[in-house]
């Protein structure tokens, strides 16, 4: 039985970035913060996806971890040039993580001379990961 995808187009690499998380980090900020921590992190349909989780941390920390490696691959990290919502990690038709950038991180992108971002995401019961790259 074969299964039809889309491959990812091709490109000339411009920009990696990869982070790790510990999952207790987000879960003890959450504690710590309440809502304000979530909704100043995350979109709302990253809020919705992670909810809906039994444990929503891992998820969580998968997408602090793909926010962090894709502002590397950038190379402005997050701050002055690329908000924490500028980035939001959605899910596919196969339940793949997407790349989603508002209009300031688009205008980036093309400063970079870059035409996709791709990410990949996992987790272990401690540590989330995320793993970046930027194709022009």
């Amino acid at each position: 039985m074969s299964i039809p995808f889309n491959l990812l187009p091709a490109g000339k690499t411009l920009g990696i970035g990869c982070d790790l998380v510990e999952i207790s980090r987000i879960s003890d900020a959450h504690n710590r913060h309440g809502q304000h921590f979530i909704d100043k992190i995350f979109s709302g349909e990253e809020q919705k996806y992670c909810m809906k989780q039994n444990n929503p941390y891992p998820s969580l920390a998968a997408r602090f971890a793909a926010k962090e490696a894709i502002s590397k691959a950038f190379t402005v990290g997050i701050g002055e040039h690329l908000g924490w919502k500028s980035i939001s990690i959605t899910n596919g038709e196969r339940n793949q993580p997407i790349v989603q950038l508002d209009a300031n991180a688009q205008s980036l992108l093309k400063k970079l001379g870059g035409q996709n971002v791709h990410i990949s995401l996992s987790h272990t019961d401690t540590t989330a990961m995320a793993f970046a790259v930027v194709t022009q």
